[in-house]
């Protein structure tokens, strides 16, 4: 369950997730919670992964499961009609919750548990645009991450399991390649894992670690030979042949849950202005300055920012105190001058107090540190 506050940072994380992929030429798509026994014994799920999946709800004559994972649905889209090399890649996106079967002993807060929600991507093109998308995916994995805070990160790059695997040599090692001079050319430090890539193709992992130096696994670019395979993908080369495309499975966030769990982690609740669930809360010092405090409420709420007010019912200084330990960006005063002259107070978190500072001055600089993540 999301509280208030924490589900609006959930909400702005949601939507600078939306705004980046609508940028970056993502189709938005949106797949159903359950699908039938039958596309799941398709994708091979049902063959490798059903410990990890939901007992199933029989119903209309058949089994229904809630979805492990969104690919296979993406694969229907993709499959819902003829494709041409014109169209690759076809870069496809979900805000999508998925359930998964986690043993009780096994779940750990937010970053452990049965039902989540990924940003999640599947990426169709052809062998000649794989080490391009790629490379462009990664730059857009660290771009991301480098905007919710985070600076230093690693990743581990898993190879072929010899006895273990689909698709030919040469495919693998195109896939393997592209991986490896991605990482190379972004300059990023990596750890080979031979032989640790799932049966269906290679994959990075980005590992970041804290502000503690804690080493948290986040993002995936991860290839795939065997999907495509299963469910028939094909595409309309330019010669008129038809071929294979290959696809990439990719999260940002790796969850919603989970990365909010680290973000918790990372800031220790102290989140950035353009994050936190309340950016600025307004303090009159008597109750005869809560009309004019209700007022910069409304004109900040009216510009888009988060703000709150609380009365002057108890003296200043315990409720500067609460808002200090609620980690808050800024906390205003009002006082008789203030109301005046149209100024503030401005306890900014961790600097310096400034005093009769212009209100519209303040929001300049507000408006300047929430622009400043992007």
């Amino acid at each position: 369950m999301w509280h208030p506050k924490g589900a609006i940072i959930r909400k702005l994380m949601e939507d600078y997730s939306r705004d980046r992929h609508e940028k970056g030429d993502y189709q938005f798509v949106v797949t159903p919670h359950l699908a039938n026994a039958n596309l799941f014994e398709t994708s091979g799920h049902l063959d490798f992964y059903k410990d990890g999946m939901y007992p199933p709800m029989e119903m209309d004559n058949g089994s229904y499961y809630p979805k492990p994972m969104n690919c296979p649905m993406h694969c229907l889209i993709y499959r819902s009609r003829q494709r041409s090399y014109r169209e690759l890649p076809l870069r496809l996106f979900e805000l999508g919750t998925v359930y998964r079967y986690e043993r009780a002993g096994t779940l750990h807060g937010l970053m452990r548990i049965r039902g989540f929600t990924q940003d999640d991507s599947h990426i169709y093109c052809t062998e000649e645009e794989l080490q391009d998308e790629i490379a462009s995916l990664l730059d857009f994995v660290m771009s991301v991450l480098r905007a919710f805070g985070f600076t230093e990160f690693t990743a581990n790059l898993s190879t072929k399991d010899p006895d273990k695997h689909v698709g030919g040599e040469e495919i693998w090692d195109k896939a393997t390649n592209a991986l490896r001079g991605a990482l190379e050319k972004y300059g990023l430090e990596y750890a080979v894992k031979e032989g640790d890539a799932a049966f269906y193709g290679p994959k990075i992992d980005i590992d970041i670690k804290d502000a503690i130096g804690r080493t948290w696994q986040l993002s995936t670019i991860q290839c795939d030979f065997n999907l495509p395979e299963r469910f028939d993908l094909e595409y309309v080369a330019a010669d008129g042949s038809r071929k294979r495309p290959i696809m990439l499975h990719r999260a940002l966030f790796g969850s919603i849950e989970r990365f909010f769990g680290v973000l918790l982690e990372h800031y220790a609740g102290a989140f950035p202005a353009w994050l936190a669930p309340v950016q600025v809360r307004i303090l009159p010092v008597r109750d005869d300055h809560d009309a004019h405090a209700r007022l910069l409420v409304a004109s900040l709420r009216a510009r888009g920012y988060r703000a709150d007010m609380v009365e002057a019912d108890e003296p200043l200084g315990g409720r500067i105190r609460k808002a200090k330990l609620e980690k808050l960006p800024y906390v205003l005063v009002i006082g008789d001058d203030d109301v005046a002259h149209a100024t503030v107070g401005v306890n900014p978190r961790g600097g310096e107090v400034e005093r009769n500072v212009s209100f519209e001055a303040f929001v300049e600089h507000l408006a300047a540190d929430v622009a400043g993540h992007s």
